[in-house]
């Protein structure tokens, strides 16, 4: 196995990195700090092609492997992007697009793919719900078919991008008997009759990636709105998953890399007892163990992307090993950096603060912690 970028990853890495820092970056205390959606930002990350980055040209993408897809999603943590764009980022273009552009029909992809590569409209995904989280086949959104249409009736919760979604990719059971057999997929769009999107929650951390409930109250979408095949909802979400166990998790794992930095310079500039505080042993441990950290869950995410590279369809394990770890062993790190930086840790101004309360998802979303190990045991 090589791990090595090429040449010509390594200098789009610098191109994203740049481009983040100069039209990203100043921009996101405001929007954390307001949880608010940075539509703009959003706009400019489908101007500059990383929305669309692994579709073909003629979707509007540029038709990158998905290394360099991770690597991008890496290069907008290292810059010191929010988790809040980031999360939106990554809801959008994998968990919405992607499986449309794996699973729908071409006139499907025709239409919503180059849209959605472009940031001209906003996706987001629509699978758990209030009584079915981890246990996904116990969700009760319903779709029935009628006639020339489906029509959907239930509740989701916690839906990255919900409140501006312009296309939700949403699973419903057509078959209520057959558990995760009689799971399906549809396409619904904004400002269809019966369909609504709840208040943005107040969250802890990734405060400008907008979180809501969908609703669907007789909800009635054309029967062309179902999304790979009736009964096929289950293996399509878990397909949607591991890029969510995984390539999700570079924005991180930079972003773990950035604060590094940003403790490195601190523990050099601020001196303590007639020195820098760079000198005692107990921080030069604090920042090896950041440093261990973040090289071994380099190491577990580039792995993942560089299979699927290679053509093999699932990666269950490694996907469950890499968000078990990233997610779980974050924790540390991040709680590390901010009692590195004190007082000044707590406070708003210092990213350590804001990383800190953005870690905190990385346990829960995309399957919990408890979930991963069970993936684990399953599958050894």
């Amino acid at each position: 196995m090589d791990f090595a970028f090429t040449s010509e990853q390594r200098m789009f890495a610098e191109q994203v990195l740049r481009f983040a820092k100069n039209e990203i970056v100043p921009r996101c205390a405001e929007h954390d700090l307001n949880s608010r959606f940075d539509r703009e930002a959003f706009n400019r990350l489908g101007r500059f092609g990383l929305l669309g980055l692994h579709f073909p040209e003629e979707l509007g993408g540029s038709g990158a492997d998905v290394v360099t897809s991770t690597l991008a999603g890496y290069a907008l943590g290292l810059a010191g992007v929010d988790g809040g764009l980031t999360l939106s980022y990554g809801a959008h273009t994998y968990l919405c697009a992607d499986t449309i552009f794996a699973h729908g029909t071409d006139e499907q992809r025709r239409k919503y793919v180059p849209r959605l590569a472009a940031g001209e409209w906003v996706g987001c995904m629509g699978l758990t719900e209030p009584g079915a989280g981890s246990d996904v086949a116990g969700l009760s959104t319903r779709a029935v078919q009628q006639g020339d249409s489906w029509v959907l009736n239930g509740a989701k919760m916690f839906i990255t991008n919900g409140p501006v979604a312009d296309v939700a990719l949403v699973y419903a059971k057509t078959d209520p008997q057959a558990r995760h057999a009689g799971i399906s997929a549809f396409i619904v769009e904004k400002g269809t009759p019966g369909f609504s999107a709840g208040q943005p929650l107040k969250k802890m951390g990734v405060r400008a990636s907008p979180t809501s409930e969908l609703f669907f109250e007789d909800c009635r979408i054309p029967l062309d709105n179902l999304v790979g095949g009736e009964g096929q909802g289950f293996n399509m979400a878990m397909r949607t998953v591991e890029w969510d166990r995984s390539t999700l998790l570079a924005p991180m794992v930079g972003s773990m890399e950035y604060v590094l930095g940003k403790c490195a310079a601190y523990a050099k500039q601020r001196s303590q007892f007639g020195r820098p505080i760079a000198q005692f042993q107990a921080i030069k441990h604090k920042l090896a163990e950041m440093k261990i950290f973040v090289e071994a869950a380099k190491n577990l995410v580039f792995r993942i992307a560089w299979c699927k590279d290679q053509g093999r369809p699932l990666n269950h394990l490694e996907a469950a090993v890499a968000k078990l770890f990233v997610g779980d062993w974050s924790l540390g790190p991040s709680n590390e950096a901010l009692l590195l930086h004190g007082g000044y840790g707590y406070c708003h101004e210092y990213e350590v603060e804001r990383a800190f309360r953005d870690c905190r998802l990385a346990p829960i979303g995309g399957g919990t912690s408890e979930i991963q190990k069970m993936i684990i045991s399953r599958l050894l």
